[in-house]
């Protein structure tokens, strides 16, 4: 049996098994004891409905799981991949494009797939639980608009890709690497301002009370505002956030509307500290970095496969070609990126902290943090006690009574 095949094999199912795992472990952490930060908060009633729809997404999540993995190795045994290639072939044209048609056909099976189970979490579970605001008009836009910057920009990054691997020989990977590397950067100015408008509009924070506390806590900071943006998440869902997002002076703070409608000004003032507090603390630039590092360790480790016979056969392929590597790679990258994914989780954790410290540090105490923490708990039915093993994988944000607890600890 192919060598490349069994590791992927025994790759999908320990990735599928930690996942049930650790659903497991997090639903056995469920205390329907309510915590005592909460009491006041969260009614009998509430707090069981938030145990009710983390019990409601796990089991949904190991559905869809069960169901991706199966088709998975389905679609690997049948030749799939192999049957794509061929109808991709079929069109006569260049390596290039008949690499683009080639991932392209294969985005349409996956999203395919996809599409049912998103669907029921949106308009089955998010609805019953009272988060979704999505019409299908809406759910089907979103769709076609992501198909389209896939193709637009999607489509010119992997052609580059392809063409570099073809004309660079062995050097290939160091110029897609420099070549992501520039792409990933553009992509940080362009984002805020072109990107996130297709999907929801950002409207400038009107005058008020709430913007002038936000500029004079702002001043105070020696933080140089560039644009602090409502933004219509109500639209979607009833569900509450804050980023920050872009670099130099394309750089956003944004405040979903159900998070202004929710909180009060101080509160809302020390939520911006926080997104600042990531600036302040270089958090931003740390993590590019991390990122630019972990793709040109992708590359590096990607140059070893191109054009590799026995990875081809294992998924059933009769001709080897450099586009159809780059995603059976994918499979074989799965335990570094997992590993790398630990890493990036342990860091953002940490910096989740450093932040949460600014915020209580520059805003009198971490009384209004805590008070907006607790209330965003309640609103999104946050989990409040995850198991350790699932914070450790899987989470990027520290669990929210240990956020608490160190912000009790900082006034």
């Amino acid at each position: 049996m192919n060598g490349y095949f069994v590791f992927i094999l025994a790759v999908l199912v320990c990735s599928f098994l930690l996942d049930t795992i650790l659903r497991i472990f997090n639903l056995r952490s469920l205390s329907p004891e309510l915590p005592a930060e909460f009491q006041g908060l969260y009614d009998v009633g509430r707090y069981e409905r938030s145990q009710q729809y983390l019990r409601e997404s796990a089991r949904f999540g190991c559905v869809e799981s069960t169901v991706e993995l199966s088709a998975t190795i389905a679609f690997i045994l049948a030749g799939g991949f192999n049957r794509i290639d061929l109808a991709a072939r079929s069109l006569g044209s260049g390596e290039i494009v008949t690499g683009l048609v080639f991932t392209g056909m294969l985005l349409m099976v996956a999203d395919l797939l996809n599409l049912p189970f998103s669907a029921y979490a949106t308009f089955v579970i998010e609805e019953r639980y009272g988060f979704n605001k999505t019409t299908a008009t809406t759910f089907i836009a979103d769709h076609l608009k992501g198909w389209l910057l896939i193709a637009g920009i999607g489509g010119p990054v992997l052609a580059v890709l392809l063409w570099f691997f073809q004309a660079a020989g062995q050097g290939a990977w160091l110029y897609c690497w420099l070549a992501v590397s520039v792409f990933q950067i553009f992509m940080l100015f362009i984002v805020p301002v072109v990107i996130m408008p297709i999907f929801n509009k950002f409207t400038p924070l009107p005058d008020g009370e709430l913007k002038t506390a936000i500029e004079d806590y702002a001043g105070g900071q020696k933080f140089a505002l560039k644009g602090i943006y409502t933004m219509d998440g109500s639209r979607r869902s009833t569900k509450s956030n804050a980023f920050f997002t872009g670099m130099g002076r394309f750089r956003r703070i944004v405040l979903f509307d159900t998070l202004i409608a929710g909180h009060t000004v101080s509160e809302l003032v020390a939520v911006l500290a926080h997104e600042i507090g990531h600036y302040k603390k270089g958090h931003v630039l740390q993590h590019l970095g991390m990122s630019l590092i972990t793709s040109g360790i992708m590359f590096y480790v990607l140059s070893f496969f191109i054009g590799n016979q026995g990875l081809s056969a294992a998924f059933r392929m009769e001709h080897v070609s450099t586009y159809a590597t780059l995603c059976f790679f994918a499979f074989l990258y799965a335990p570094i990126d997992m590993l790398i994914g630990i890493g990036n989780n342990v860091l953002s954790r940490k910096h989740e902290f450093e932040a949460d410290h600014f915020a209580a540090k520059t805003c009198g105490g971490g009384s209004d943090l805590t008070g907006a923490l607790k209330k965003l708990s309640v609103d999104n039915l946050s989990n409040l006690t995850p198991h350790p093993a699932m914070v450790f994988f899987k989470y990027s944000h520290p669990p929210v009574l240990e956020r608490i607890k160190r912000l009790q600890q900082s006034c």
